[in-house]
């Protein structure tokens, strides 16, 4: 399997419409930028270069992960950590389609997310999953996270509910 990461572009609306409501029912978003599909594109760039970012987004990169042209999957790289990022988000957020889970998809999104992390200058990579995700903790652990700890929700920031945490880093 050759699992290819890339900033969506205008052509790939029809292979990414399915993903995001096959996701929703994870609670998950795909998109995780507001506007028109045309405008996706340059959404994506503009946050990659870190310009005109909303208030609470650090730079990222948003990229689908397609094995032999269908979409399987998205992931953001985020190059830097705000306080959200550092306790509950972590550097990278990745998610594959129900239909493609169980075949590695999720495990070669997370190597190649923190080879382009390290290539970046980021050396040790936070990634976080929900403390009842075991497939997703697995995945860590098989990228070479080391838990660092679960984080326990104190307050609930922002009034919506958090579930606990576990912290991984990969360096």
């Amino acid at each position: 399997m050759e699992l290819i990461l890339r900033p969506p572009t205008a052509a790939d609306e029809a292979g990414c419409r399915a993903l995001p409501e096959q996701l929703l029912a994870d609670d998950f978003e795909f998109l995780l930028a507001d506007g028109s599909w045309e405008e996706l594109p340059s959404t994506v760039a503009r946050e990659a270069a870190g310009i005109d970012l909303a208030p609470g987004r650090v730079p990222a990169d948003f990229l689908r992960a397609e094995v032999d042209g269908q979409v399987v999957g998205r992931v953001s790289i985020r190059h830097a950590l705000n306080d959200f990022l550092r306790t509950i988000g972590g550097h990278i957020g990745y998610a594959v389609g129900p239909d493609f889970r169980r075949h590695g998809c999720a495990t070669e999104i997370l190597r190649q997310s923190v080879t382009r992390l390290n290539a970046s200058g980021v050396d040790r990579v936070l990634v976080t999953c929900d403390d009842d995700n075991i497939a997703s903790a697995r995945t860590i652990e098989r990228c070479g996270g080391v838990l660092e700890n679960i984080w326990q929700p104190s307050t609930d920031p922002g009034n919506e509910p958090v579930k606990p945490k576990r912290r991984y880093w990969i360096g």
